[in-house]
């Protein structure tokens, strides 16, 4: 225990709330117990309170971890510099990477995100998710207006309802996939990624300029 005083409080964070993914991904967050937390992660109870003050905070780190992953999934798809279609096509690729790289991570990010920063009880870690949230939104915002001015996507389109349009239907896509894999293969006859490929182009085909 020494040697962890030691450490910078971050690391000490980090830890436990590396722990407490794997424990939440096996037990659920609202089974797992601080108890539960502070013994996977190799902790006393006491020595846990001190770095966390509930298990709200440690699923709000997490939460906020999550969002800059898929931020930088998100960046490192739009950054290629290639088509309007092939920058969809990344940006579809990187979320089903991000979610069966991480799937709780994946679920967290589909949970309601608090916007109320007013509350007494709010954490520091929910207002900079809400600011990683907007950035994301941000980088597909650019995406569909870089899409418009060249003439690929709809010149009518919405910014700002289609990209709420845009992530819901992509995630949501992503998300049933995982959880009916199965069905999927046994009443249709497809793989989890024919079946996302045929819904990513469907998507993509109500928001194409089709016009010659």
């Amino acid at each position: 225990m020494g040697r962890r005083k030691k450490e910078p409080k971050s690391v000490h964070r980090e830890n436990i709330a590396a722990a407490a993914s794997l424990l939440f991904m096996k037990k659920g967050v609202a089974a797992a117990s601080m108890d539960d937390i502070a013994k996977a992660a190799g902790y006393s109870k006491a020595t846990l309170y001190v770095y966390f003050k509930n298990k709200e905070e440690i699923v709000g780190l997490l939460t906020l971890n999550s969002m800059k992953q898929l931020y930088d999934h998100i960046c490192s798809a739009l950054d290629e510099h290639e088509t309007t279609k092939t920058k969809y096509d990344l940006i579809c690729n990187s979320l089903v990477k991000y979610q069966e790289e991480f799937p709780f991570y994946f679920k967290i990010v589909l949970d309601k995100i608090n916007i109320d920063f007013e509350r007494r009880d709010c954490l520091p870690e929910e207002k900079e998710t809400y600011q990683v949230g907007e950035a994301i939104n941000e980088k597909l915002k650019d995406f569909l207006i870089y899409g418009i001015r060249k003439g690929d996507l709809k010149s009518d389109l919405d910014v700002m309802p289609t990209i709420f349009n845009f992530w819901g239907m992509l995630s949501g896509a992503v998300n049933l996939a995982a959880n009916k894999e199965e069905y999927i293969k046994n009443t249709m006859g497809l793989s989890k990624y024919q079946f996302l490929e045929y819904g990513f182009n469907m998507l993509y085909r109500s928001i194409a300029n089709t016009e010659e």
